[in-house]
């Protein structure tokens, strides 16, 4: 007698991501309550399961979703508003002063469901975020039935979410405990920068993480003017004076890192911490581009992030992995660097061991949650295709995906979401454009 199963996705190709850089060819996905039970060829599927769901993908590619090590999603409103500058000037002149007049809870929940949608439809069903209000893009996350961890941010400085370090802190650990026994909501710790957060701040942050077992999200060595300033006021480089404080470890997740020594190299190395590589945002804002080889080369643990929809403009995992491939390849001369399937492991199981949810997401295997994505590979922009893995990152785009599964739950589909209609986004933007259009550059 057929078991009887929730849902069954039958692929032309899957690819699992573990074990690495392999194919399979018209197999099955079986899922009950969420969670795989079985990956085995169609034949066999069909034999020994049954579903009343069984979704039929003759011409795709099914991956793990795809995950965005580190973004801020409430800033997809403010999409092109400042673009053609570098990172301070971009910062000082019109992100922050536009923060400081119109963020609040309820433009955290809009611009996070915007930015929700975006993801969906490009195959990610789980991001790493860092923004004010988090308990707001926690209720974006509910409606959009996306998988986050939401950064709990602390700065020194007031702004319209918080007064001081001490007040971003508590403000953070409330909103984590209304999420705390939400499937799809995780927690960090999210210091904003070295620039931005004082020594006693990262002592207290030290302490908050160890007891709370919360990981570390912040940005790090972005720029050499950062580094140049922590010289100057501090006497050391960012990443000696985190060290000093002992934020590194196997819970620490530094976005960028696009200007590290060698011997900064091997202490990320050395304490197993993880980087969050931005190329698009760092190319764009002029920071410069990460020594990416040198830091897989170590053994270091890096992912892939879009980094804001204000500074990439897109949250484009598959921009996101190409443009990460031949940056290696141009700077190294080297073709064989950081091929393909390299690339499309730092999209999912990477970010998923930097978060600590590799038990739950970032392959396809069994026990695993179904956080699934169907790349559709039959149309003749994307033929002929000898190596499905290829195509994914050198091919294909987000234009390419038509479905999502967060936990086995079809949240986008062709175009169409589960929880989000058109013209709530539409009504969305409608709002707050006119809002930040004055903070335009």
């Amino acid at each position: 007698m057929k078991k009887q199963v929730d849902l069954i996705i039958e692929a032309r190709w899957l690819c699992p991501i573990v074990p690495s850089n392999t194919i399979f060819e018209h197999y099955a996905v079986v899922i009950v309550t969420g969670q795989i039970i079985d990956i085995c060829p169609i034949i066999k599927a069909s034999e020994q399961y049954q579903s009343n769901e069984v979704t039929l993908l003759t011409e795709h590619v099914l991956i793990p979703g795809l995950i965005n090590l580190h973004t801020h999603a409430a800033m997809s409103l403010m999409r092109g508003m400042a673009d053609d500058l570098p990172l301070m000037p971009w910062l000082e002149e019109h992100i922050w002063p536009a923060e400081r007049s119109v963020v609040s809870g309820e433009y955290v929940q809009d611009a996070t469901l915007l930015a929700c949608a975006e993801m969906l439809s490009g195959g990610i069903t789980c991001f790493n975020e860092m923004y004010f209000y988090p308990e707001f893009g926690a209720l974006a996350v509910n409606q959009a039935g996306i998988r986050a961890n939401l950064g709990l941010v602390v700065l020194e400085f007031p702004s319209t979410y918080a007064n001081d370090a001490d007040d971003y802190l508590q403000k953070g650990f409330s909103a984590h405990d209304s999420w705390r026994n939400n499937p799809l909501i995780s927690s960090s710790i999210a210091p904003h920068a070295p620039y931005t957060v004082s020594n006693q701040t990262f002592k207290t942050i030290v302490t908050y993480a160890e007891q709370l077992g919360l990981g570390i999200h912040t940005h790090l060595q972005e720029t050499r003017d950062e580094i140049r300033q922590s010289e100057e006021k501090y006497g050391l480089r960012p990443l000696q004076r985190l060290a000093e404080f002992g934020l590194l470890g196997p819970s620490f997740v530094a976005a960028h890192c696009v200007h590290l020594l060698a011997s900064e190299i091997d202490l990320l190395a050395e304490f197993g911490c993880h980087v969050a590589h931005c190329p698009t945002s760092n190319l764009k804002l002029a920071s410069g581009i990460a020594p990416v080889t040198q830091l897989l080369a170590k053994g270091v643990n890096v992912g892939l992030g879009t980094d804001s929809a204000a500074s990439n403009n897109r949250l484009d995992m598959f921009s996101e992995m190409r443009l990460s491939a031949l940056l290696a390849k141009g700077v190294t001369e080297d073709a064989a660097v950081l091929p393909a399937h390299q690339a499309l492991e730092m999209a999912t199981i990477n970010a998923a061991k930097a978060m600590a949810l590799d038990h739950k997401i970032g392959s396809i295997e069994i026990g695993k949650l179904a956080d699934l994505t169907a790349v559709k590979l039959s149309d003749f922009n994307t033929n002929p295709c000898y190596d499905p893995i290829s195509h994914l990152v050198y091919t294909c785009g987000r234009e390419n995906v038509t479905h999502t599964w967060v936990a086995g739950e079809l949240r986008y589909s062709n175009g169409v979401y589960a929880n989000i209609e058109p013209i709530e986004l539409r009504e969305i933007i409608n709002t707050w454009q006119p809002k930040l259009r004055q903070y335009k550059h």
